[in-house]
């Protein structure tokens, strides 16, 4: 009984170890592509909104206030924080690296499509944004993929 008790003991340990290590390899792995897409120049805000109660606005917020450069993308904008907005990603004035994507999911989708026209190389699809297809599709075009995580603001702070 006794040695069937210390073996159980141990594959516990063991189980936890290997959970533990597997868990460890996700959380560096999600940080390094996050730093990844903090890297870029600048950034395409999807789904920016001249409504500061709304999630895309106070993410287009946060990377002016982080001093970086971001444009945001609205097809049915005009400005946003006296800003241009921009119809899509293709009407950006310059190329960007790195896309925030808070859009429902069916429209990410699109915008991911856009996206991979467009040479980007990184995406983060904030939460609720994202779709099985459209991590799918960005991982196959070999896109940096964020996704099923933590958003921006929290990364970043608000």
């Amino acid at each position: 009984m006794f040695l069937a008790l210390r073996r159980d003991r141990n594959v516990l340990p063991n189980a936890l170890l290997k959970l533990s290590c597997a868990a460890s390899a996700d959380i560096l792995a999600r940080m390094t592509s996050i730093q990844k897409f903090l890297a870029a120049p600048s950034f395409a805000v999807v789904g920016a909104s001249a409504d500061p109660e709304k999630y895309g606005h106070m993410c287009y917020a946060c990377l002016l206030r982080h001093g970086r450069t971001a444009y945001p993308v609205n097809p049915r904008a005009k400005t946003i924080l006296g800003n241009p907005a921009y119809a899509s990603l293709a009407a950006l004035p310059e190329k960007v690296e790195s896309v925030s994507i808070i859009t429902p999911p069916e429209i990410t989708e699109k915008v991911v499509d856009e996206a991979i026209a467009a040479g980007v190389k990184n995406v983060w699809m904030q939460p609720g944004a994202e779709s099985e297809l459209a991590v799918s599709k960005a991982e196959k075009a070999g896109l940096n993929v964020i996704s099923g995580g933590p958003c921006l603001l929290v990364v970043l702070g608000r």
